[in-house]
Parts: structure tokens; C-alpha cells; sequence
């Protein structure tokens, strides 16, 4: 197979595979804490157990991703280094998967140790798929553009993916709630259609991906003392990784308000899919254009961009009143084409660190390196989750029916939360990456070439020992 069509189809298959995985982690990383106070309505002191359960794990789990990055790194197969953690990793989550949307029949302390317990699991497996899959792109292709090309079409899948849960999840819980009587079964089986979803459609990525394997050098097997070494000594993996994190953090908690928002504020749960699928519109057509805005566009100048969007957005959702949904939909797209082109920077920025890495240190490490976006987004998502909980209690929302049971401080706590300090973070984010990232795409040309110069050196002096 040419390298042309052997692109073209690493591309999709490559890409494809995440619409299952992001369909089934969205409901987990975006639901599971209404699914907890509004489907299970565990008291307040349970739900502070909880909270701080659930942050603690995804905090401790992020921390363990580099680790796992050793592990895949350090794997040796016929199946190459990636396939087998994503399938044994898939395996694993989803034994424990449908175990968190359960109620255990418990409270307070009993039912915050089983759902700890259950989410520890749950996450050692999806750890692991998740390390392989996206460090699995740096060897797909040394091209910058090609991997954008990549890149643009697994955050499009994921999209989809994503917006598929968050679209479907009010009207399909409540359809099947109705069905069974019960919202608890709606959510149980919708977990487990999220999870038919996840696994077949890894499946594609692990039957139709070809490696290119001549990508990656001979490195060594890598220590724990080594993965310090490899992380905390390329600078421009460790800012990305700070200005990264900064822009999860208020993405995702902007993003996990959503249902809260619609119920509490607006005063409209129904309308809530409507506004979801608007806006997942938006960010899939605002990730498909990409590859065509960087033919114009730097890659500096299309974060600058995006950053004018989501501040503009943010704004005009702080100031919109309840129930105009046009201003609304307007501050959405904005903020969600913004931070979708932002989105597959910042998996660009990371996969370029590879070559840095290598260029600067010796040695590749594609998955300790790539390691470093599921940190950001667990980290991200650990963070948002303590954020969400805490504001969902402290505002009043978790004893509330709905908009005429919230007061005046608690609607202004909410939206402080929702919006002001996403806002401050995402600024915050572009801050730290005007300021210190560095590898712009004449710098990467150069580590590529200066790389294949070395490479082609080692070549050289093997055939004249030999």
C-alpha cells in the first residue's frame, strides 16, 4: 500500500474509533453527577463523600497515566506497542462500567467506599485504553500536516461521539424511563448501549490501523527514573501540559453545568438537547474546517482567534437573561468553535513534544509523552468534578425542583462557577502559551530534519562497524 492511501485510511480508522469511546466516557465525565443527585437524589452528606471521592480518584488516576505510558512504551509485540492495551484496556472498563449506574441500596459512608472501589477499576482499564490510543498518532506520521489531517478527524469522531450522549441522553433516559417505570433502569441501559458503542467501535481502530514503524527509533526500555526524566526535562511538554490543563479545567466544568443549567436557571430541561445539538453542530463543522483554515493560518494566530471567540462567548452568556435562548445559542457557538479548534491544538501541540522530546533528550517516548493528554483531561475533569459538586450543594441546587426554589446568591454562585472562572482559566491558558511554547512549525521542521540527519548518521556508522 502507497503512503498516500495508507494515510487516507489510518485517518479514518484512526479516527472512527473514538466515536464509541467519547459516547461512552462523556457519560461518565459529564452525567454521572447528575445520574448521582438527580437520578439516585443521594443526600448532601452522601454527595460530599462522593464529591470528594470522585475527585481524589480522578486526580490520583491522572497522575498514574505517565506510568502507563511506560508500560505501553516499554511493550514488545507482534501487534506493536499500542493495540494490546487498547483492547485489554477496553475489556477491563467495561466490566466495571456498568457498575456506576447502580444504586447499591446504600448511604453515606457504605456507598461512597463501593463507588470508589468501583470507579478505581473502572478507570485502571480506561486508563490504559486511553494511553494507547492517542499516543498511538505520533506514529502514524512525522508530517505536521498529516497529522493535523489525523488529528482534526479523531477530534471530530469524538465529537460526535460526545454530542451523541449529549444530545440523546434527556429524551432517550426519559423515553426509557417510561419504558421500565423507572429512571434508574433508563440510565442503566443506556450504559450499556454506550458501551456496545465503545467496543465496537475500538474495534475499528484495532483492526484498521497501520502503523508506520519506521517512524519511531530503537529506544531503550524506559524507567520510572527515566519517564521523570523524559517529562520534566522537555519544557515544552511540561508548559503545554500546565496551559492545557488551565483550559480543561474550565471547559469541562462549563460543559458538566450544562444539564444544571437548563433545569435550574433556564427553567427547561427539554431544551437543553436542542441547545446541545446546536452547538455540537457547530463544534464538528468548526473542527471539520480546520484544515483548511491552517492553509491561511498559523497555528498562533488560530488560537489567538479562538481565545477572541470564547471570551466573547463567555460574556454574552453571563449576560443573557433566562429564556433567550438566541443570545444563548450565540454565546455557545462561539465558545464551542473556539475551544474545538483549541482542542485539536492542544493534541498537536502534545504529539510535536515527541520530536522535541527526542531532538532535545535522545530518546522518543511516544506514549509517556502523548501520556500527558489524558492527564490533562482527567486532571480537567477531576478538578470540574470538585468544582460541580461543591457548587451544586453549597448553591442550594441539590435541594431545589427547579428555577423558583433558587435565590438570588445561589443563581449568582452557579454562574460564577459556570462562566466567570472558566473564563479567568482559558485566559489564563493562552497566557502561559503565548509566553513560553516555542515549536512553531519552522522550529518543527527543523527538529524533523535535524532528526533524520542523526538517524541516518547511526545508519552510517552501523554499516561501517559491520
Amino acid at each position: 500500500m502507497d503512503e498516500k492511501r495508507r494515510n487516507v485510511k489510518n485517518r479514518w480508522f484512526y479516527g472512527l474509533g473514538t466515536v464509541g469511546r467519547d459516547f461512552y466516557y462523556t457519560m461518565v465525565s459529564m452525567y454521572l453527577m447528575f445520574y448521582l443527585t438527580d437520578i439516585l437524589e443521594l443526600d448532601a452528606t452522601t454527595m460530599w463523600y462522593v464529591t470528594g471521592a470522585m475527585t481524589l480518584t480522578r486526580v490520583f488516576d491522572a497522575f498514574n497515566d505517565p506510568f502507563m505510558g511506560v508500560i505501553v512504551d516499554n511493550t514488545r509485540s507482534r501487534f506493536g506497542r499500542f493495540k494490546p492495551w487498547i483492547v485489554v484496556g477496553m475489556i477491563f472498563s467495561c466490566i466495571f462500567y456498568i457498575f456506576l449506574f447502580v444504586d447499591y441500596g446504600v448511604r453515606g459512608i457504605s456507598f461512597a467506599l463501593i463507588f470508589l472501589v468501583i470507579y478505581i477499576l473502572w478507570e485502571i482499564g480506561y486508563t490504559a485504553n486511553d494511553i494507547a490510543y492517542w499516543s498511538m498518532i505520533p506514529s502514524l506520521s512525522d508530517d505536521q500536516k498529516e497529522r493535523e489531517k489525523a488529528g482534526s478527524i479523531a477530534r471530530i469522531c469524538a465529537n460526535v461521539g460526545m454530542f451523541a450522549m449529549v444530545v440523546g441522553i434527556v429524551p432517550i433516559t426519559n423515553a426509557l424511563g417510561e419504558a421500565t417505570g423507572s429512571m434508574k433502569k433508563g440510565y442503566f441501559i443506556l450504559a450499556l448501549i454506550a458501551m456496545g458503542a465503545f467496543l465496537f467501535t475500538q474495534s475499528i481502530t484495532v483492526i484498521g490501523v497501520k502503523e508506520d514503524r519506521g517512524i519511531r527509533s530503537q529506544t531503550a526500555k524506559t524507567t520510572p527514573r527515566e519517564m521523570f526524566r523524559v517529562i520534566f526535562q522537555n519544557d515544552q511538554l511540561l508548559w503545554t501540559t500546565v496551559a492545557m490543563t488551565l483550559f480543561m479545567i474550565g471547559y469541562v466544568t462549563t460543559t458538566s453545568f450544562g444539564q444544571y443549567y437548563f433545569k435550574y436557571y433556564y427553567g427547561n430541561e427539554e431544551t437543553y438537547a436542542v441547545f446541545a445539538l446546536i452547538l455540537g453542530v457547530s463544534q464538528i463543522t468548526a473542527l471539520a474546517v480546520f484544515p483548511f483554515l491552517r492553509k491561511y493560518m498559523k497555528r498562533q494566530h488560530i488560537y489567538t482567534l479562538s481565545t477572541i471567540l470564547i471570551v466573547i462567548g463567555y460574556i454574552l452568556f453571563f449576560i443573557a437573561p433566562p429564556g433567550t435562548i438566541a443570545i444563548i445559542a450565540v454565546a455557545g457557538i462561539l465558545i464551542f468553535v473556539g475551544e474545538g479548534w483549541i482542542q485539536v491544538l492542544m493534541l498537536m501541540f502534545i504529539a510535536d513534544c515527541v520530536e522535541y522530546g527526542e531532538w532535545k533528550l535522545g530518546r522518543r517516548n511516544d506514549s509517556v509523552t502523548l501520556s500527558l493528554q489524558p492527564f490533562i483531561n482527567k486532571l480537567g475533569a477531576a478538578v470540574a468534578s470538585g468544582i460541580v459538586g461543591a457548587t451544586v450543594i453549597l448553591s442550594g441546587m441539590k435541594e431545589a425542583k427547579g428555577p423558583a426554589d433558587m435565590t438570588p446568591s445561589g443563581f449568582m454562585l452557579f454562574k460564577s462557577s459556570m462562566m466567570i472562572l472558566p473564563l479567568v482559566l482559558i485566559a489564563l491558558s493562552y497566557i502561559i502559551y503565548r509566553r513560553f511554547y516555542k515549536i512553531d512549525e519552522i522550529f518543527f521542521d527543523r527538529i524533523v530534519n535535524e532528526l533524520a540527519v542523526r538517524k541516518q548518521g547511526k545508519e552510517q556508522l552501523n554499516d561501517t562497524v559491520e
